[in-house]
């Protein structure tokens, strides 16, 4: 009995070690997914974010037309990767409204700035009421809404360039 206690730690050790390996090689999918995709969009009424562009609303979302709500801020490293993507969507046709978290009018001016502005509208959102309202755990995330006001898609992270067909064909299939 006592040689099996010699190799006990070993044994405790190799354990172990087989369920970091484990976790490393197979990671657990912590996204957060919202529980309103399939539910109408949350009712909220934000205040324009700068000057001459309007805020947003959810009666916004219910005028017959598919469109694209993008929460982002100026302070989000990812939401700088997927400018272009958005610029892309709009070229394309798309409308896109935002909400911006916890930022302010001068800074959300010098992003657009820098990074394009896909946006018909920007809402200011500075307590991420409207945020959490949708469901939406961080920045950016993007929400395909369908005509009737109803979010049918949530995309998680930055839209990168092989995301973009896949949302178009959310957006399609919205109508």
């Amino acid at each position: 009995m006592k040689r099996w206690l010699i190799w006990a730690p070993l044994l405790v050790f190799v354990m172990v070690a087989g369920v970091i390996a484990w976790g490393l090689y197979k990671p657990a999918d912590r996204t957060i997914w919202s529980a309103m995709v399939g539910k109408p969009v949350p009712d909220f009424v934000l205040p324009a974010m700068i000057p001459g562009k309007p805020g947003v609303a959810s009666a916004d979302f219910r005028q017959g037309k598919p469109r694209l709500l993008n929460v982002f801020a100026s302070w989000c490293v990812p939401c700088i990767a997927e400018a272009p993507q958005l610029m892309a969507l709009k070229a394309a046709g798309v409308p896109i409204d935002a909400v911006a978290i916890k930022d302010t009018p001068d800074a959300v001016t010098a992003f657009l700035r820098r990074n394009g502005d896909p946006y018909a509208r920007i809402g200011s959102d500075p307590h991420s009421r409207v945020q959490l309202a949708l469901g939406s755990s961080g920045v950016p995330e993007t929400f395909v809404v369908d005509g009737r006001g109803i979010i049918v898609k949530q995309h998680v992270g930055d839209i990168r360039a092989d995301d973009v067909p896949e949302l178009l064909q959310a957006l399609a299939e919205a109508k």
